[in-house]
């Protein structure tokens, strides 16, 4: 077989352990600090969270204001509400349930790289023999492959936001990087691999991919049966693997049953016309945007491995991460939330990629290199322009924009955040100058730059914007304004409906998302203090919050006699999404 792969032992030094441990660090932890829970799937996985935890829901049928959640997954919302639980008293609630998901992302960078550095130590992966000598050592060349593997998963531009939520996607990510490494490293080692397979692949189940879970456990199972080498070399230890296995795979799907997980939402409608055009072109542009730069570096992978891939006997470093690759971009294509079920592919499209490093000339590094270099240095200066024009007013366009995507938002300056951008910027600037010099032969040397720049612009974002974004993408301010309106009502007490008797001074709802029924309880000082229930014939509370859109669709859906309108409240700015009308009961 055509093996393009030709290293010497210099180009194989080893990225120093301490820099890439900061740059995971300075990767994972901003955006989990100082931030409270963002709309939509951060704030509803925290409600259920925060539901089990007050010990106001069957742990075994989560709900949130009598809502099931919209991934049937069970452990993610363990895992958060044990961690409130635990967690004392002077930890802010939010970031207390994001703790299990910090350990959740370094994990599944962990396992991606000891699952790259695992496929590459197979035979095929290896580098051409020099006829005098001097070829990269295979742990050298697989520590180097691992490395910049590594580095690419990071540098994805789709991973950066939806890694950093409190949601079951974060720990469905963890469990099929750790049932990826499994698999890699079954070759190598008897019962890490296998126990790796059992809790990355239970995991999953319980974290809302019961069918994924079983696709891939099949999948491990046929590629194992398939690998004739292994089988050749060890026959007690193949069979036994294959045995355990197959228990495995029978013990996901009795999981699933007997928990009632299955669920099969496959939207084949889409895919048929007229719906298909469109939905493809936005499947299409997900795909590019989400998973750059590793899709270039995959089909060139494809390419220059075809010899391996096409032969009889497939090559164990390419053929398993491609399985895996068609197995979670096709769950991608039939399921609703589409940007979180790609997110599961980045371990196994970063593992392609890192395999296309060895095979690149000279020119092709540098033009990514400079691509990055000029990609990056201007989102970098782009954010610290748009800072300083929010803080200073100068220059007054860009002020001018920040003021209108973020009413009623006031600048200040922490100084904290401030040193850490500051900090982020000159490590930037000291790499651009490392990189720029001609004495780096390493094979991870051109995936520095799009991890660095990746790393780089999500600190900015996490550090200098936080506030804004936290005024933008949370519900703080809009719960704020409702408690503010109740607060300072012109009328006074509130009566009940029947005469001598006083509404309870708590907060009905009716009509609202599961997202904002969370932000409701989290946020809201009223709810709080006097409670939050559903309306019904038999609410006394002397409040109620509807959506706005729903009371539009239907007129007739409240008793006008019974409840005056207060106010409209709408977030994040007139006309957005998420407006709430607040109504009083009258006497």
């Amino acid at each position: 077989m055509t093996n393009p792969a030709i290293v010497a032992q210099g180009a194989v030094r080893r990225l120093p352990r301490l820099a890439l441990w900061l740059l995971c660090l300075a990767y994972v932890l901003p955006g989990f600090i100082g931030r409270m829970p963002w709309k939509r799937a951060d704030i509803t996985a925290f409600g259920y969270m925060a539901e089990l935890a007050a010990g106001r829901t069957d742990w075994l049928a989560p709900r949130l204001g009598g809502m099931p959640p919209d991934v049937d997954g069970l452990l993610p919302y363990w895992l958060g509400a044990w961690a409130l639980q635990l967690a004392p008293g002077w930890i802010d609630p939010g970031f207390a349930a994001r703790i299990p998901f910090i350990a959740l992302l370094l994990l599944t960078l962990v396992c991606v790289w000891y699952g790259i550095y695992y496929l590459a130590r197979s035979p095929l992966a290896q580098p051409v023999s020099f006829a005098f000598g001097g070829e990269a050592n295979p742990s050298d060349y697989a520590r180097a492959l691992a490395d910049g593997g590594l580095l690419a998963f990071i540098a994805c531009l789709g991973l950066a936001q939806l890694s950093h939520e409190t949601t079951p996607a974060v720990a469905q990510l963890c469990f099929v990087a750790l049932s990826f490494y499994a698999y890699a490293a079954l070759p190598h080692h008897r019962w890490l691999p296998l126990l790796s397979a059992g809790v990355g692949l239970t995991g999953l189940t319980l974290s809302g991919g019961p069918i994924l879970a079983l696709l891939l456990s099949a999948g491990g199972l046929l590629f194992h049966a398939l690998d004739r080498a292994q089988a050749d070399q060890n026959p007690s230890r193949h069979r036994h693997g294959l045995w355990r296995l197959l228990a495995l795979t029978v013990f996901i799907a009795l999981l699933a049953t007997v928990l009632d997980l299955w669920d099969w939402r496959l939207r084949w409608s889409e895919f048929g016309p007229p719906a298909s055009a469109q939905r493809w072109q936005s499947l299409g542009r997900m795909l590019l945007w989400f998973t750059w730069p590793v899709w270039p570096l995959v089909l060139w992978t494809l390419w220059r491995w075809q010899g391996q891939l096409l032969a009889q006997q497939p090559s164990r470093h390419l053929s398993l991460p491609l399985c895996w690759v068609l197995l979670t971009v096709g769950t991608t294509l039939l399921t609703p939330a589409s940007d979180r079920a790609l997110l599961l592919a980045l371990p196994a499209l970063a593992t392609l990629a890192a395999f296309a490093l060895p095979t690149m000339s000279r020119g092709v590094t540098a033009l990514i290199d400079w691509f990055t270099l000029l990609f990056f240095t201007l989102c970098a200066l782009f954010i610290w322009t748009y800072w300083i024009a929010m803080q200073t007013g100068v220059p007054p366009q860009p002020a001018a924009n920040v003021a209108r995507l973020a009413p009623n938002f006031e600048p200040r300056f922490v100084i904290l955040p401030f040193i850490f951008a500051t900090l982020g910027t000159l490590i930037w600037t000291w790499l651009v100058k490392w990189r720029i010099g001609r004495h780096q032969a390493a094979l991870w040397k051109s995936m520095v730059l799009p991890a660095g720049g990746v790393t780089l612009c999500w600190l900015l974002l996490t550090t200098l914007w936080m506030p804004p974004l936290d005024h933008a993408r949370s519900y703080a301010s809009l719960m704020q304004r409702m408690d503010t309106v109740i607060q300072t009502s012109a009328t006074a007490p509130v009566i009940g409906t029947a005469p001598g008797v006083t509404a309870a001074p708590c907060l009905s709802w009716f009509g609202l998302s599961r997202a904002q029924v969370a932000a409701l309880q989290f946020h809201s000082r009223v709810v709080r203090t006097h409670g939050l229930e559903p309306l019904t014939d038999a609410t006394r509370c002397g409040w109620l919050v509807i959506d706005r859109d729903k009371l539009r669709q239907t007129p007739g859906l409240l008793d006008e006699t019974r409840w005056e309108r207060v106010a409209l409240l709408e977030h994040p700015r007139p006309g957005g999404e998420d407006g709430l009308q607040l109504l009083r009961r009258l006497p």
